[in-house]
């Protein structure tokens, strides 16, 4: 599954408006141990958000780094694109409402399929609410 960042990343400079992305790092809490991946129940938490523009990124290890220096306490991160216009990038203050809105979907387990997640190993993970 290796190189699905580098396929998202590549998918941000396709867009037609120039794109920011959003990232969420979070850490879950299993609340049901099950040894069946499908079984598996718990909450998530999120730890911090960040935005950045697709060129400030290059691969998925690098992501995993900085984020690990700020904060090595998160198992996904969720990632959301935000288009600007005038060919012009979202600006980091217009990012902030929609960081506001991806924590609060995580923290409520509304609208996160919305969201592209990746554990650390850049494994796709799918995600219900329940």
């Amino acid at each position: 599954m290796s190189g699905m960042f580098s396929d998202l990343l590549l998918k941000a400079h396709e867009q037609s408006e120039k794109q920011r992305l959003l990232f969420l790092f979070a850490k879950t809490d299993e609340t049901n141990k099950s040894r069946k991946r499908e079984d598996k129940k718990g909450s998530i938490e999120p730890k911090m958000v960040v935005d950045k523009l697709p060129d400030e990124l290059s691969e998925f290890s690098a992501l995993v780094k900085e984020a690990d220096g700020i904060n090595k306490d998160w198992d996904f991160v969720f990632i959301a694109s935000l288009g600007g216009d005038s060919n012009t990038p979202p600006t980091t203050e217009a990012a902030e409402p929609y960081l506001d809105k991806m924590t609060n979907d995580v923290m409520t387990g509304n609208n996160i399929f919305r969201y592209v997640v990746f554990d650390r190993n850049e494994n796709p993970i799918e995600i219900t609410a329940n």
